[in-house]
């Protein structure tokens, strides 16, 4: 069960995003927001004279850019240079542990699209986002005048919708919100495995920035985040890769296979892979060089199969219902 250690980081709300104070900003180690909010950036070469595209990546809930470390080493390999920056609310951004609001991380997202893009111009644009930071891609997707995007990569993206969830579930969650916003939770005790490098999960769990404990608000906000990019999904249009593994805890099955049924335009448009010894954190598994290659594959040509097989794979485990071949 999950554990309630009392603590009060701060009654004070964190700031809502102000007015514009001036145009966003790229600098080599951050992206400034309008508002006058500094984002820590990394990112990931490629060779000189090798670029074949750009890559803007958001990191999931409670983590941080540094989650990209091994797919932009390997991505940069393959002419791609990838962006990550710590979004609002986690790592070194702007008040980690508070939920900064949906409107806040998408147009950060937005806004830092349209920087990449003038500081690369003629080079293919692309959006990845793992978990929560694959709802906040989905959203962003939506906005208009964004730059020309060459197409989405969503690993395991978080589409747990509310009315997925029980009705004690969502009430709990409703109450506990607007009465305990500052109640933090762990994840002791509810035997999740997000993934099956224990190694790399043990460096997380040492990482201070990566944070421990999540508030009410906070699992609320992911929450309607997470509804909201359900409904996004229904009408993307755009070309994207759908990835998910069959071991994953903790985005449900159920929810992540309706959201691929309902793509409008799969698989012409939109491929999906699934992986069969695959886990939530795709990117950083023991398989994740697979997963990656697969990555720079579609990257390169969407139109041709996934080195792997994965998308054979979710044709026949997913779309199986629909009589697709």
């Amino acid at each position: 069960m999950l554990t309630f250690p009392f603590s009060l980081p701060g009654l004070a709300p964190p700031p809502q995003p102000g007015p514009a104070l001036a145009p966003p900003r790229l600098e080599e180690e951050a992206v400034h927001t309008a508002d006058g909010q500094r984002l820590p950036l990394r990112r990931w070469r490629p060779a000189e004279g090798m670029m074949r595209g750009v890559i803007l990546a958001l990191h999931g809930m409670n983590d941080y850019s540094r989650a990209f470390d091994g797919a932009g080493r390997h991505l940069a390999a393959e002419g791609f240079v990838l962006y990550a920056y710590d979004q609002r609310g986690f790592g070194a951004g702007p008040w980690p542990g508070h939920w900064p609001g949906e409107r806040a991380l998408v147009e950060d997202a937005a806004a830092a699209l349209g920087l990449l893009a003038a500081a690369h111009p003629g080079l293919p644009l692309f959006l990845l986002g793992e978990s929560m930071g694959g709802a906040i891609a989905l959203l962003a997707a939506e906005t208009q005048a964004l730059p020309p995007l060459a197409g989405l990569i969503l690993s395991a993206p978080a589409v747990w919708a509310r009315h997925d969830m029980g009705l004690m579930e969502r009430g709990l969650l409703w109450l506990s919100s607007h009465s305990l916003p500052w109640l933090t939770l762990t994840g002791h005790g509810l035997h999740l495995t997000p993934s099956d490098n224990a190694d790399m999960l043990r460096d997380l769990a040492q990482d201070p920035l990566v944070i421990k404990e999540t508030r009410i608000d906070t699992i609320h906000g992911v929450v309607e985040l997470m509804t909201r990019a359900r409904q996004a999904a229904r009408h993307l249009r755009r070309p994207a890769l759908l990835l998910y593994g069959e071991k994953d805890e903790i985005i449900p099955a159920a929810a992540t296979f309706q959201m691929m049924r309902a793509l409008p335009d799969a698989p012409a448009r939109q491929r999906c892979a699934l992986y069969s010894r695959g886990y939530h954190m795709l990117l950083r598994d023991r398989q994740a060089a697979t997963v990656l290659a697969d990555i720079a594959a579609w990257l390169g040509d969407p139109a041709q199969p996934l080195p792997s097989g994965a998308d054979r794979h979710a044709d026949r485990v997913i779309f199986r219902e629909t009589g697709r071949p």
